[in-house]
């Protein structure tokens, strides 16, 4: 019989990657969503906010894959969209624990969405292990909550694995699509500096870690979901010009403009980090894509 997968978040950008590929490992996948649907892959319902999941979702389950968390690069940083942060995270967390007990689900495994953002936004390039200290600005603080909460499941004795991930780099949306997006038009730019790093992930690198940690067992604690080789913000920006055949002659948007139209959102591009990858290459795990160039050009090769 095919192990059961919970997934929340299971219809988002990394979500709608991963329920196939761990279908074509056998594995049975079942949803968490705002509204039931059957199907080969079913949706069962919950609610954070009631504080409602339907306990039929919980049936045999072997995992739970949280990925749920609304988007902090969608829209200014309202105080209801904090709340919203905190709650699809931090509240969410809670609420799979409290079910996972309440029913006495025996998992094998509780894996986790997590960001490097837990290490603060900063300028320089000094690198960041699962062992470094933690930022003070409002993202990190945020992904410390969500991560304690996750080590609960620890608590528990569910062996736990949490998630940093990088700039996810999708043919399908994120932070790819939207650098690209003015590049096409001819306005693509550099933003800030330039010189801030991103840590970055190809979108089929990052499924395949998920999928690797459910098998291999040793596996526990966090992971920086990165790919090995970081790019600036402006290296970045040229790869994808590059890649799509289109000329880079705007300067660079200056920062003060950037935090006019975003507020403190501004902190995600205008911040970054340079992240290492080497605990969870350590524990077995060879990426696909190692430089940004080849990750860019396997995504966007149909534009």
């Amino acid at each position: 019989m095919a192990q059961k997968i919970l997934i929340t978040g299971g219809t988002g950008l990394v979500g709608s990657k991963l329920v196939p590929l761990l279908q074509e490992q056998g594995f049975e996948v079942r949803l968490l969503s705002r509204t039931k649907k059957s199907g080969a892959v079913p949706r069962f319902q919950w609610n954070v906010s009631e504080n409602y999941i339907d306990d039929a979702a919980f049936e045999d389950i072997s995992y739970i894959i949280h990925l749920a968390g609304a988007g902090v690069a969608e829209g200014r940083w309202t105080d209801d969209r904090k709340k919203e942060f905190f709650s699809s995270r931090v509240d969410a967390t809670n609420l799979l624990l409290k079910k996972v007990k309440d029913l006495d689900v025996k998992l094998e495994a509780f894996l986790c969405a997590s960001a490097v953002g837990i290490y603060g936004n900063y300028e320089g390039s000094e690198v960041k292990t699962e062992e470094s200290s933690f930022g003070s600005d409002y993202l990190a603080k945020l992904t410390v909550d969500w991560e304690n909460a996750a080590e609960n499941f620890k608590k528990e004795g569910i062996r736990t694995v949490k998630f940093r991930i990088g700039v996810v780099l999708s043919e399908t949306g994120g932070a790819l699509k939207k650098i690209a997006q003015p590049i096409k038009l001819f306005a693509g730019a550099p933003l800030g500096p330039g010189n801030q790093y991103m840590s970055w992930v190809h979108i089929g690198d990052l499924c395949r870690m998920i999928a690797f940690a459910i098998e291999n067992k040793e596996m526990q604690g966090p992971y920086n979901a990165v790919n090995p080789n970081p790019v600036t913000n402006q290296e970045m920006t040229k790869i994808i010009a590059k890649t799509l055949k289109k000329p880079l002659w705007l300067p660079n948007v200056p920062s003060f403009v950037l935090k006019m139209m975003f507020g403190e959102m501004a902190s995600i591009v205008l911040g970054g980090s340079v992240v290492s990858s080497s605990k969870i290459e350590a524990a077995g795990f060879n990426p696909e894509f190692t430089e940004a160039q080849s990750a860019i050009s396997d995504l966007l090769s149909d534009n």
